[in-house]
């Protein structure tokens, strides 16, 4: 009962911060001209949002972090190895993503950071993850218990961390493209890796979690369709490697291609379309990532969204049940 207590208080004071954040962040916004630049690409649906608001994942991640530095103080909360890992990746992939929001809304287009700029701040975040995860006694091996795989990375699994914390990073970049869809995704993703935490004996990472599933549910209060403020890669980043980096903690690695399969689904498409055009010299979707191609077929921008929330739904359980069950 005490953890369930635990649960729903993370959630609760997750929500509640963040909701009061919203209100005071987005009018600040507003008046700091802090407003997102729409491709003309996207259809003209798309260009009535252009100057809203963006850099919203602050309104999810910073009091996420004040609750979790508050539980620790309190002595609510452990402040573990493991924890420290998440905390740090959530903070360093946070400030890559706001210095390319702020860079982009200075230079008044959408291009921040250089890729080169990012990959190097990618690669740094993961040596120190990989030096803080060996120097704490973690495995350097691929184990799928219930396929029976175990494969021993040895050094290779720093960069195996790195293919990861990139490729969920950007998979949730790619996907922050409707209102409230990315949000919504994570949000569910979320609870299925908290559970999971939980059940496998990680109470920091869980309770974390649960509070950042909370923050997210008070940011989709204004993200939602029609979204009032935007993420941005403040936030989109900061969500895809922390998600990458409980699964990698938890030693649930292929759970994150199952509980975030839209997301992986989303970037198999911009792939897919890039490798179709170079090879057949034709387009294989309308337009990518894939919710755009809905979009072309005439579909409303929120019931795209809640066809994929109910898709990320019915994967966020599967990949409980194959992460803890079997």
């Amino acid at each position: 009962m005490l953890l369930l207590t635990k649960v729903i208080f993370a959630v609760m004071i997750g929500f509640l911060s963040s909701a009061f954040l919203g209100l005071i962040l987005i009018p600040l916004l507003r008046r700091l001209h802090v407003g997102q630049r729409i491709s003309i690409f996207v259809g003209e649906s798309h260009q009535k949002k252009e100057g809203t608001p963006t850099m919203g994942g602050l309104i999810f991640i910073i009091p996420t972090l004040l609750a979790t530095i508050a539980l620790l103080i309190t002595k609510k909360l452990t402040l573990t190895e493991d924890l420290l890992i998440v905390l740090m990746v959530f903070i360093g992939y946070a400030i890559i993503g706001f210095l390319d929001d702020f860079l982009s809304i200075k230079k008044h287009d959408n291009e921040g950071l250089t890729t080169y700029q990012k990959l190097f701040a990618q690669v740094l975040i993961a040596l120190l993850f990989f030096y803080l995860y060996i120097k704490n006694g973690g495995q350097t091996s691929w184990v799928v218990g219930t396929l029976g795989i175990n494969i021993e990375m040895g050094w290779f699994y720093g960069v195996f961390i790195l293919f990861l914390l990139v490729g969920s990073s950007n998979a949730v970049n790619l996907t922050d493209g409707l209102d409230g869809l990315a949000g919504g995704l994570s949000a569910i993703a979320f609870v299925a890796f908290s559970l999971i935490s939980l059940m496998v004996g990680f109470e920091d990472m869980g309770i974390f979690t649960f509070i950042l599933v909370g923050s997210l549910l008070g940011f989709l209060v204004f993200n939602a369709y029609p979204a009032k403020i935007f993420m941005g890669d403040t936030g989109s980043l900061a969500l895809g490697a922390v998600m990458a980096s409980i699964a990698i903690l938890t030693h649930r690695e292929l759970t994150l291609v199952v509980v975030a399969g839209v997301f992986v689904v989303e970037t198999l498409s911009v792939i897919l379309q890039v490798a179709w055009l170079y090879i057949f010299k034709r387009k294989l979707f309308l337009m990518t990532p894939l919710h755009h191609h809905f979009e072309k077929l005439g579909w409303k921008e929120p019931d795209i969204v809640k066809l994929f929330w109910v898709i990320g739904l019915l994967l966020a359980m599967a990949g409980i049940l194959f992460g803890v069950w079997l």
